[in-house]
């Protein structure tokens, strides 16, 4: 992976905007010769990268990378009960960056580590991984021949929406499939990325793999800056820019309009976008292209391109030459048009599988399988997604929301999204989630947290407002009011996190749930 290093070198002086373009390939070199040493010490090194800074982080992961070790993403911003189930769960011989905000020294050394390496380049120590009788691992055969090791893995962190941690088990070879297929279907000669996602994050990520592996610029800025008015000075004419629905709504809210809709493209995922979103954006020209992928998959395999979405089109767009996507029934059988399905992709970047530690016996590189991947050596790995959608006539798939999300309430299939794409509409609310929660009458009821808009937003207005926007026995019937809902920096919901806020409301509110388990009388809001 040496390759990667000379490939930084070679760049011209203006590539890296935001950062000192002579200071970047220094620290990347430093950190290569620190990470080879400790390759060279020992089987296939496990590294944590934890940094907030991005650009030390770019560099730290490009120079692990280059020097064959396995990286896993760490987010600088997990709680203490967060790192302690990561390092349960990886045992890493070494972590790079400054955790002591929230982790101990002896809370790692007690996970098998050999301690916590500071963000200075020039702290770290070769030394050989024990194994947990304390028996050092050897590097080499009786002969003097070294012992075989295993091809290092990118580790990339993904929560879903339940919120627990997991590493998708990526390759250089599966992420250069993402950044190639993304580079044929938009037909770029380079690509330039104005970055405001984490770059711990695949979305973050694979914008700086895109520009450093196409010869692109990339800047990096944080969000909050963006929406204070920093970075305008950068001519976005010929960059991408990467945003979550709720990060447009706020630049939208910014004023930004005018500056989004000089930009090359403007590629929004993470979640779903809401239509009153997209139709803003249509009409303030913004060249707008919604995503579909997931880190499984290294970014998008679906994308929609700007002059399809300015024409009225709001779909998730067309398939990406490095995949192949189909929907399918329950049983497997391929659907044709028009016809929702369980969405399942086939693509040169999807993952390995999950980062496990269970018997290495089961599996021998720490590799749990994605859910329905169906591996074996007569068929194509696929991975069975947990979305429902449809191909149109056209070849453009649409996304209706999540299988495991999906409401039946009285019989009747009621999809989240359509619910909370209409509560939005209304213009009432800043943030909506949809959920369904137990009831003996109808099976489930539909239930709406949301957050208003103002303080004179009422149940009984939303109520009103959604009398045309929705049939009956899609209308929520329990209406749940927070400050804040629990969403991660992609904008994705911790579903188990609202239902719990939403049960505890309803607790709270005494407001009747139909339930075998739970009775409980109202009393007025806002206690």
């Amino acid at each position: 992976m040496s390759s990667i290093l000379i490939d930084i070198k070679q760049r011209n002086n203006d590539w890296l905007i935001g950062f000192d373009n002579h200071q970047f390939p220094e620290i990347n070199q430093k950190l290569f010769d620190q990470f080879s040493n400790l390759s060279r010490c020992q089987t296939v090194p496990k590294i944590i990268l934890a940094e907030s800074n991005p650009w030390r982080f770019l560099a730290a992961f490009s120079a692990a990378v280059s020097a064959d070790c396995s990286v896993f993403l760490g987010n600088p911003n997990w709680t203490q009960q967060e790192w302690q189930q990561v390092l349960a769960l990886v045992q890493p011989d070494l972590i790079w960056g400054d955790l002591s905000r929230v982790i101990r020294q002896e809370l790692f050394v007690n996970n098998k580590g050999q301690g916590i390496i500071k963000t200075e380049p020039t702290m770290g120590v070769c030394s050989q991984r024990l194994i947990r009788d304390g028996t050092k691992v050897p590097t080499t055969n009786i002969d003097g021949t070294k012992v075989p090791t295993t091809n290092p893995e990118i580790m990339i962190p993904t929560g879903g929406s339940s919120g627990k941690i997991r590493f998708a088990m990526h390759t250089w070879e599966t992420l250069m499939a993402s950044v190639r297929g993304f580079y044929q279907y938009f037909d770029q000669k380079s690509v330039n990325s104005f970055c405001v996602l984490p770059v711990y994050h695949v979305s973050g990520l694979m914008q700086f793999l895109r520009s450093l592996t196409t010869g692109g610029r990339f800047a990096s800025l944080p969000f909050k800056e963006v929406v204070a008015g920093k970075g305008r000075e950068i001519d976005p004419r010929d960059f991408f820019i990467s945003l979550v629905p709720t990060q447009l709504q706020r630049l939208l809210r910014a004023n930004a309009a005018n500056w989004l809709s000089q930009f090359h493209t403007v590629l929004l995922g993470g979640a779903p976008a809401w239509e009153s979103l997209l139709i803003e954006a249509r009409q303030e020209g913004i060249r707008l292209a919604p995503t579909y992928g997931m880190t499984e998959t290294a970014s998008q395999v679906v994308t929609l391109k700007p002059d399809a979405f300015l024409a009225g089109n709001n779909s998730c767009g067309h398939v990406l030459p490095h995949a192949q996507v189909t929907v399918r029934s329950t049983t497997g059988e391929i659907l044709g048009t028009n016809q929702i399905g369980i969405v399942t992709i086939v693509a040169d970047s999807l993952a390995l599988g999950y980062y496990s530690s269970v018997d290495k016996e089961e599996f021998p590189h720490h590799q749990s399988p994605i859910p329905n991947r169906n591996a074996t050596p007569d068929t194509i790995p696929m991975l069975q997604s947990d979305d429902l959608g449809f191909f149109d006539n056209q070849g453009y798939l649409t996304i209706i929301g999540r299988h495991s999300h999906k409401i039946i309430s009285g019989g009747e299939n009621i999809f989240p999204a359509e619910v909370e794409a209409a509560i939005l509409a209304t213009q009432l609310v800043r943030d909506v989630c949809v959920i369904g929660i137990p009831d003996d009458d109808w099976g489930q009821a539909v239930t709406a947290v949301y957050i208003p808009r103002s303080s004179a937003v009422s149940v009984d207005s939303l109520k009103a407002a959604l009398v045309k926007r929705l049939s009956r026995f899609k209308q929520p019937k329990y209406w749940v009011e927070v400050e804040q809902l629990p969403r991660n920096e992609q904008g994705k919901v911790n579903y188990e996190s609202v239902k719990t806020m939403a049960l505890n409301f309803l607790s709270r509110s005494r407001t009747p749930i139909h339930t075998k388990s739970a009775f409980i009388t109202p009393f007025c809001h806002g206690d």
